[in-house]
């Protein structure tokens, strides 16, 4: 099950289990659409992935499925960030 985190990890963001701007990687990092689009560039700061849409979970089943309460806030460090972003910006995330 993916786990629903509540904030985008760069800017928090509020991410609701209802969002349609939360965006994942493989490994669940989260990021709201403006941070992938316009500073991540598609590229996870964590594992160099790509991003897609997190989907939203009914709320029917947030009772028994919660979403994550804890925010999980680390902003990414563009300079740390910028020789992963040149290394994987240009190639397609299936192909990294």
């Amino acid at each position: 099950m993916i786990e629903l985190r509540p904030v985008c990890e760069n800017c928090a963001t509020p991410l609701p289990p209802s969002s349609e701007e939360a965006m994942i990687c493989t490994f669940v990092c989260t990021f709201c659409k403006d941070c992938v689009e316009n500073i991540l560039h598609n590229v996870c700061p964590n594992c160099g992935g790509g991003f897609e849409k997190r989907p939203v979970r009914p709320s029917n089943h947030l009772k028994m499925y919660p979403a994550e309460l804890e925010p999980l806030h680390k902003p990414v460090d563009l300079k740390a960030f910028q020789s992963l972003l040149e290394k994987h910006r240009n190639i397609p995330p299936n192909e990294r």
